[in-house]
């Protein structure tokens, strides 16, 4: 990942059974006490996966290209941070808070241009409790 951070994953179910593995970021603090990061932003990509709903290879690949892009990109103008990735049961989410849909939105634009047209669909909501984030971290292993 080109974003430096504290990651984890752990799996977890779909409401079908299937696996999803569920990365989240720990060190969120000075984004989540930042009152303008108040905007849940999520990207899913559906694929045809493999038999267990995981990505091919190739398709695995390119998802990872497209991360490090908006990874890279969201270090160098942090109008958001990438806060969650979902994978499995035939879709890739990325969760991420920002500050600004409209500033998003361009950047999302820009980051794209390098790669071929992907069949992704962009979800928006005020989320200033960060409550998909609190659902999401409590899919993590704790290991003491």
């Amino acid at each position: 990942m080109a974003e430096q951070g504290e990651w984890w994953t752990a799996p977890a179910e779909s409401d079908n059974g299937r696996l999803i593995m569920v990365t989240g970021r720990r060190d969120i603090k000075k984004f989540r006490e930042n009152p303008h990061f108040n905007i849940r932003i999520e990207i899913s990509w559906p694929y045809d996966g493999t038999g267990d709903g995981m990505p091919d290879k190739a398709t695995s690949e390119l998802m990872e290209k497209v991360q490090d892009a908006l990874q890279e990109e969201f270090i160098k103008d942090p109008v958001a941070v990438l806060t969650g990735v979902y994978t499995g049961d035939n879709l890739r989410q990325w969760v991420f808070y920002s500050r600004s849909t409209h500033i998003f939105g361009r950047k999302i634009n820009e980051i794209l241009e390098q790669f071929p047209v992907l069949p992704i669909d962009i979800y928006c909501e005020n989320d200033p409790d960060w409550a998909e984030y609190d659902e999401m971290a409590s899919a993590e292993i704790k290991i003491d």
